[in-house]
């Protein structure tokens, strides 16, 4: 039998969800930038699969409530599918290079053709509640958590066994902003007590503390977690790659990679889903180099922990 790899890596190179073209670049920009060749350096074997799926956003001028519906849906069944295949391989964590934010829901759906009880700490900018029916810009990557939750209700909800796909116990959200009219609602959330969340304000004064509350809520009915890092949950003053510009709001690099070695040494971690680096806006790549830096030492210092006894 073949050795396991420290992480099982592919790429979903779609921007299919999203506003404008630009992050179905990020997976080939990403990898350029060294981040496997960092995992490598720092003691993991790496089983990179390669990309999936490719998908550029394109205009729809006829659905303007749910834009671009059907290859977003065509690329999130590519990517559950492959996911699946990787989870059914071995415990290996599956790291995905987005992409919009809708691959997530893709991730979600192939880690629960394995793991029907997996939960998910949704770490991010934004809350991602908009729905079909809010009056708000009809983009899918608005609207990542509603579908999830069941609160929008189109293929991309039915993409797994269940619907709604996840249940609020088994799901954290960690960074959006509350001042966001288009993703953000209160009342929704107000209607999920089992689902824990921390807006971007408390993330910024209290990051381990938030990131270790929501991974011990998800850890206490999923078998397996999937962690999905939106880089707009890193205020753009600091690092402006997101494909929508977030300024004034989120957390500094520096936390959000404090952040996300916590929830990847998590002992349960299923996949890990890298969104929305727009590799456009960072033509020297700079920017770049700094997120993969980042993101690769938390990975590593995440299972590090976690092989000693790490986060529970």
């Amino acid at each position: 039998m073949a050795e396991q790899p420290d992480v099982t890596l592919l790429g979903a190179a779609s921007s299919a969800g999203a506003h404008h073209a630009g992050q179905e670049l990020a997976p080939a920009a990403i990898r350029s930038a060294g981040f496997v060749e960092r995992l490598r350096a720092g003691g993991m074997t790496v089983e990179d699969r390669g990309d999936v799926v490719r998908e550029t956003f394109a205009v729809d001028f006829v659905r303007t409530d749910a834009r671009n519906l059907d290859a977003t849906v065509r690329v999130a069944r590519k990517v559950a599918d492959a996911v699946a295949d990787a989870a059914s391989a071995g415990q290996a964590p599956i790291v995905v290079l987005g992409g919009d934010c809708t691959i997530t829901l893709g991730v979600v759906a192939g880690v629960q053709q394995v793991d029907p009880d997996a939960g998910l700490v949704y770490f991010d900018g934004d809350a991602d509640l908009a729905t079909p029916d809010s009056g708000g810009s009809g983009i899918l990557d608005a609207m990542g958590i509603a579908h999830l939750l069941g609160l929008a209700d189109t293929e991309l909800a039915r993409l797994g066994p269940t619907f709604p796909a996840i249940a609020g116990g088994r799901l954290a959200m960690l960074g959006y902003n509350e001042a966001d009219p288009d993703t953000y609602r209160d009342g929704l959330l107000r209607g999920h007590p089992d689902l824990t969340h921390f807006p971007d304000r408390l993330v910024r004064s209290k990051p381990l503390e938030t990131a270790r509350a929501a991974l011990e809520a998800v850890h206490a009915s999923a078998n397996g977690v999937i962690v999905h890092f939106d880089v707009d949950a890193v205020d753009s003053g600091d690092l402006p790659l997101g494909n929508f510009p977030h300024y004034g709001s989120g957390v500094s690099l520096l936390v959000a990679e404090q952040v996300l070695t916590l929830l990847c040494a998590s002992r349960k971690l299923r996949a890990l889903v890298l969104t929305e680096v727009n590799p456009t806006y960072d033509p020297g790549g700079a920017q770049l180099g700094r997120y993969v830096a980042a993101v690769a030492a938390s990975l590593l210092k995440g299972r590090s922990a976690d092989s000693l006894g790490g986060a529970r």
